[in-house]
């Protein structure tokens, strides 16, 4: 069963590659964001980055088609969790990988805390960002904390790919491959160990 399930997701990141070098690439990146926000396995990193290789000058359109797509994703994602998530879970928990009633209970509990860091910290980061779009509408986080919280993680995340790209070119793809997740979730830990140390220091 794992390996099926292995299989068929290397089957879309390929799919999802292809589209690059397609006229219709843009509107691709745009469907792959927005689903990605609630369903959908595949990051739209996969697909960003060779758009912007294939045209560094527009990097800033690029990036902003798929921050705008997400967060519109996100806000479809939120509206699943508050008004169908009862009819919907199985399909989530059964076909959708990283999407367990466990990973979900632990995201319920950390909206508990701060909502908004933590929709911001899975915006930024590798960790799935569709469990806590869905997650937000079912615990009734409000949709506005949900837009800011995806504009700040998401934006940040597709820009500084994007950016990276515009940069230092054709190189860059290694050093993202290898590192920006890392340095991501680095910089999500510091942010949350600021916000800890500035709480108690008041």
């Amino acid at each position: 069963m794992e390996n099926q399930k292995e299989n068929i997701l290397k089957r879309l990141y390929n799919w999802t590659i292809s589209w690059a070098d397609k006229p219709y690439g843009l509107w691709a990146l745009a469907i792959l964001s927005f689903a990605e926000s609630s369903f959908f396995p595949i990051p739209p990193d996969v697909l960003l980055i060779p758009l912007v290789f294939g045209a560094p000058k527009k990097w800033i359109r690029i990036a902003s088609i798929c921050t705008i797509a997400s967060i519109l994703g996100g806000i479809f994602g939120w509206g699943i969790g508050k008004l169908a998530w009862d009819a919907t879970q199985s399909f989530f928990f059964q076909y959708i990988p990283g999407f367990t009633p466990e990973n979900f209970d632990y995201v319920s509990n950390l909206y508990k805390e701060n909502a908004f860091l933590a929709i911001f910290g899975a915006a930024l980061t590798p960790i799935p960002y569709k469990i806590f779009t869905i997650a937000s509408g079912v615990c009734g986080v409000s949709i506005s904390t949900l837009i800011i919280a995806s504009l700040c993680g998401r934006g940040g995340r597709f820009f500084a790919v994007a950016l990276i790209i515009y940069f230092i070119g054709p190189k860059a793809k290694l050093y993202i491959d290898k590192y920006f997740n890392l340095l991501a979730t680095m910089f999500f830990v510091l942010l949350v160990l600021g916000f800890i140390a500035i709480k108690y220091c008041m």
